[in-house]
């Protein structure tokens, strides 16, 4: 690992510890030439990477770097943690991946993004929701906190363009 301030390749572990679903392991290091402390996260790397089916019928690799810029979108001066975004992220892929196969599509990685947000932050899944819906007039963000009423087996999962 090259440190971010200095760029030195010297470095010790200080604290390993694995997330709670057990797919990363998160790092703290401390660079042997100038003493900056900072993170790094492992993960296991897939041979058979997921496939992303878009809504022009087109295909990509799926990123997680993608998925965690959505995230941090819809939690932006929200009360939820980086680390928990992350932890986020690998059990949705982990998720995708055991269900789905190789390929899945963006409903797919929708939905459980929502899924996963509505148990996490309310106002970060009406934003989430916001931008995955394409929400474009004032009555469909009140439907949707409408639905956040409603227990959660209730709801109805409508897909866009269906």
């Amino acid at each position: 690992m090259r440190c971010p301030k200095c760029e030195c390749v010297e470095d010790k572990v200080i604290d390993s510890r694995s997330s709670k679903d057990g797919v990363t392991i998160r790092r703290r290091r401390e660079c042997l030439k100038c003493g900056h402390r900072f993170t790094t996260y492992e993960e296991i790397e897939t041979a058979e990477k997921l496939k992303v089916l878009k809504r022009d019928g087109s295909g990509e690799d799926y990123s997680r770097e993608k998925l965690l810029q959505s995230l941090e979108r819809a939690c932006h001066k929200r009360p939820v943690a980086p680390d928990r975004l992350r932890e986020l992220a690998d059990k949705i892929y982990n998720d995708l991946a055991t269900k789905h196969g190789r390929d899945v599509t963006y409903q797919q990685i929708g939905e459980r993004v929502m899924a996963e947000l509505r148990a996490v932050d309310k106002v970060a899944y009406i934003r989430y929701a916001s931008m995955y819906r394409q929400f474009e007039e004032p009555d469909e963000f009140l439907s949707e906190i409408k639905k956040l009423e409603r227990p959660h087996d209730t709801l109805t999962i409508r897909l866009p363009g269906v």
